[in-house]
């Protein structure tokens, strides 16, 4: 389907509004091209005798038609402008919509800054084609068609030689409709790049604060800003022609009518109320021309702006329910047990393997930590757990049943997820403990609950407003180990079957480690957990532990016999009994 076709498949819902809207267009449209109308009657009548009936008739019916086309113009602003904003809202939910059924992957290829540009920039484009652009476009047309029709009435010669530029009025428009398209392409994708440097800068002060790389990130956004100055520049000189071109030919039409017309009234073919009536609406031609030329920008800028939207509408989440999802009879997060298998994995995301052939399993109930080098494949092993990449067919399961054959609303409902790098929402403490419950968890017991296994209630009581304290964009206002502990207490808070730590305790101290892995022990008991972790304080209580290195799996056991086979493992462990002992001493 086309682009075109695209959009009007969203303006059909506004159908109503629109012809409406349409119906006071024509209203406000045929008032304003009778006046010139009863002006020349006005004018021959008085030409042949004035009197105050006649000044006051024409007046009266003057002025009935000045507030009549008033009234129908507001109409046709609120109505036609009014539908447009019900537009763009509708398309704003349906883009916000689409953004979150995309997959990880599609968000590591596509910058933020972009997204949010085309989210509002873009957005802003297309309401203004679909509002003043068929206000205005449905305006002239129809004066346009009118205007002559009543100019042919009144004189058809000098109709013709009135419409003289016509032709090349045409071509300039068609010429520089062309060249503003493609311009404006370019500063829409040149304000992408804008957005995502801002973006970018403030997401990342603290790290540009820390480095004092302010006036490399003032120099960055002047560059991209005089980019974007540059390329509007290149626009504003096409219009700059665009305008008065149009301006030159509609005056050389004016002029010819002007000369001719006058002889006319001179020879006796017209009547001054006829030359009056033939130039206003020539006048009446001059704005269809110059307001065609606008409205075909405001067209270009719109779908230009449409096909970047689409680019985004079209776009095919890598991860999704496949068709037999239900087939699987696990319907339900109730269902799920929690025991986990993995068999043969290998997995890239597009280079070099990450994993290579790892299996084994995790029993229902018990624990398994997994430890490594940075860059061994720990963090891309949990993702692919609940999908959030896809893993090859056939080599994670859970409870015997392939992950890719479990819906992914139930999937993701039974596993308690907490990242290594945890994100908290500017928003109080309590909603972000209970963001993977909203819907279901609406108690306080349940939010302080979790903290308390996460060992974060201490620290609430210090907060000024406890667990309705607002914590800031992205918890700024929160330590790195209070962020890591409100995550674990969000992934608890929705008690799952299957619990994921993903490095979760790298930012707390040893003694706070102890005491949440103290408090988590009863937790973890009643269901499947997965620690990663490079500290083997977290991990040596586990039912098994597997070693990663390189994207395979080169040891596996419990904690005493991995340190009896004396391996990577038992390597680590030792450099960490050192490290312990030098800080003590």
């Amino acid at each position: 389907m086309s682009p075109f076709r695209r959009l009007l498949s969203y303006v059909g819902r506004h159908r109503r509004s629109l012809l409406l809207g349409l119906v006071c267009v024509v209203c406000a449209t045929t008032i304003n091209l009778t006046s010139p109308w009863i002006l020349k009657l006005a004018i021959d009548d008085l030409l042949a005798g004035v009197t105050t009936a006649k000044l006051r008739l024409y007046g009266m019916v003057i002025l009935l038609l000045a507030a009549a086309g008033g009234i129908f113009r507001f109409l046709v602003r609120r109505i036609l402008v009014g539908a447009a904003r019900d537009l763009e809202a509708d398309l704003r939910d349906v883009f916000f919509a689409k953004l979150q059924q995309l997959d990880l992957d599609y968000f590591t290829r596509h910058r933020t800054g972009d997204l949010m540009s085309r989210a509002t920039n873009d957005l802003n484009a297309v309401r203004m084609m679909i509002g003043q652009a068929v206000m205005y476009s449905s305006t002239t047309m129809l004066t346009f068609v009118v205007a002559i029709i009543l100019m042919f009435s009144i004189d058809p010669r000098l109709t013709m030689i009135a419409l003289i530029p016509l032709p090349f009025i045409t071509l300039t428009v068609r010429y520089f409709g062309a060249a503003i398209h493609r311009r404006f392409e370019t500063i829409q994708e040149q304000f992408s790049d804008i957005s995502a440097v801002t973006q970018e800068s403030l997401a990342g002060v603290r790290v540009i604060r820390a480095y004092r790389q302010e006036p490399f990130e003032i120099e960055r956004f002047h560059a991209a800003n005089l980019e974007y100055l540059h390329r509007s520049r290149t626009l504003i000189r096409l219009q700059r022609v665009y305008d008065p071109s149009i301006d030159l030919l509609m005056g050389v039409g004016a002029i010819l009518v002007l000369w001719l017309g006058s002889r006319s009234v001179i020879n006796g073919r017209m009547t001054v109320g006829e030359l009056v009536a033939f130039n206003s609406y020539l006048m009446m031609l001059a704005w269809p021309m110059i307001a065609f030329g606008w409205v075909t920008n405001l067209i270009q800028r719109g779908m230009a702006s449409w096909k970047r939207l689409l680019e985004v509408l079209d776009a095919e989440p890598r991860v999704t329910d496949l068709p037999d999802a239900v087939a699987s009879g696990v319907t339900d997060v109730e269902r799920i047990q929690g025991a986990i298998d993995v068999r043969h994995l290998t997995f890239s995301y597009g280079g070099p393997d990450v994993l290579r052939d790892v299996s084994f399993s995790v029993p229902a109930g018990t624990t398994t930590a997994i430890v490594g080098a940075t860059g061994s494949g720990k963090s891309t092993l949990l993702n692919l757990l609940p999908r959030l990449y896809d893993p090859p067919p056939g080599t994670v399961f859970i409870d015997g049943v392939d992950v890719r054959q479990l819906p992914l609303g139930v999937l993701r409902g039974a596993i308690g997820f907490v990242p290594q790098e945890p994100f908290l929402f500017s928003a109080s403490l309590a909603e972000n403990v209970a963001f993977g419950a909203r819907g279901v968890l609406d108690t306080r017991y349940g939010v302080e609950a979790a903290a308390a296994v996460a060992r974060l209630d201490k620290d609430v009581e210090d907060f000024p407003h406890r667990y309705e304290t607002v914590i800031g964009e992205r918890g700024i206002t929160l330590s790195g180990g209070q962020k890591q502990r409100a995550a674990i207490a969000r992934a608890l808070v929705v008690d799952p079957k299957i619990l994921v730590l993903d490095d979760a305790l790298s930012s707390v101290d040893t003694h706070t480690e102890e005491e949440i892995l103290h408090r988590l022990a009863g937790v973890m008991r009643a269901r499947t957990s997965i620690l990663v972790s490079h500290r083997v304080s977290t991990v040596r209580g586990a039912d098994q532990i597997l070693v990663l290195d390189d994207g395979r799996v080169v040891e596996r056991g419990t904690h005493d016999e991995l340190v009896r086979h004396d391996g990577p493992y038992a390597e680590l462990y030792r450099k960490q009994l050192l490290e312990e002992e030098l800080k003590a001493s």
